[in-house]
C-alpha cells in the first residue's frame, strides 16, 4: 500500500472495493447472454430504460462507463465501467425507479431480462451471477452508508477521492461540482465553497471545474 493511499482511508476503501470487482465472472456472464443480444453503438449521456415495450431489459456493458441514476431526484447511485451486467439486480423494482445514463460513446447490447434469466438457469452459471449480485450490493451499500454519516466536508473530501478513482473518460466528462451533487443532497453553493478552499490551499488541482489530482486533502480543514 501506497503513501497516498495510508493517508486516505476514503480512497483506500473504494479502491479496494473496485479492485475485487469480479470481472472473470462478468466476462463469464457477458460471454453467455451475448449469443442472444442485441449490441448498439451509444451517445455520450444517452439515457437508457430498464424497460421497454412493456418488456424488462438486460444490458451487457462490453466498452465504456455508465451511471445508475434515481428518477425521482437524478441522484447517482452508481458508476460503472465495462464490463458490466445491467438488470440482474433489478428485476423486482419499478423499472420506471432507475435508469441508466451513459458517459461517453459506449457500446452496449441488450437482451429481454426473461431470456437472460433462462440462459443463466440453463447453463448454470449462479456462481457468476451471484458475484455480480455481492459486487453491486456492496458498491451501492458503500456509497449511501457514507453520504448519510458524514460532515459536509467529510462529504466532499470522500467524494473527491471516489471521483479521483473513476476512469480518465469519466473525470474528464464532468466537472467535480457535478459529480458531487449527482451523489449528495448538498447545496452548490456549500460544495463550491469547500472546492475553493480546497484548491487555495493547494490540495486539488483542476482545470475548467474538472479534477486533475488531489494532494493529501486534511481529514479535517
Amino acid at each position: 500500500m501506497s503513501v497516498f493511499e495510508q493517508q486516505n482511508p476514503f480512497f483506500t476503501d473504494d479502491l479496494t472495493i473496485l479492485n475485487k470487482k469480479p470481472i472473470a465472472e462478468i466476462e463469464q456472464l457477458i460471454t453467455s447472454l451475448n449469443i442472444e443480444s442485441n449490441k448498439f453503438e451509444t451517445k455520450p449521456r444517452q439515457i437508457i430504460n430498464y424497460m421497454d415495450s412493456n418488456e424488462r431489459k438486460c444490458y451487457l456493458l462490453h466498452k465504456g462507463s455508465v451511471s445508475l441514476y434515481r428518477s425521482i431526484d437524478g441522484m447517482v447511485l452508481n458508476t460503472e465501467s465495462a464490463p458490466y451486467v445491467f438488470g440482474m439486480s433489478t428485476q423486482l423494482t419499478d423499472p420506471d425507479y432507475i435508469y441508466i445514463k451513459t458517459h461517453d460513446e459506449s457500446e452496449v447490447s441488450w437482451m429481454p431480462l426473461q431470456v437472460a434469466n433462462e440462459i443463466i438457469a440453463q447453463e448454470n452459471l449462479w456462481q457468476s451471477l451471484s458475484a455480480l449480485l455481492i459486487y453491486t450490493v456492496t458498491r451501492v451499500y458503500d456509497h449511501c452508508t457514507k453520504i448519510s454519516s458524514l460532515s459536509s466536508y467529510d462529504l466532499i473530501r470522500y467524494q473527491l477521492y471516489e471521483l479521483m478513482s473513476e476512469t480518465q473518460e469519466i473525470r474528464s466528462s464532468v466537472s467535480i461540482a457535478n459529480y458531487i451533487q449527482s451523489r449528495t443532497f448538498l447545496s452548490r453553493s456549500s460544495i463550491m465553497k469547500i472546492l475553493a478552499q480546497l484548491k487555495t490551499g493547494g490540495y486539488i488541482t483542476t482545470e475548467r471545474g474538472c479534477l486533475i489530482g488531489i494532494n493529501n486533502i486534511p481529514l479535517k480543514y
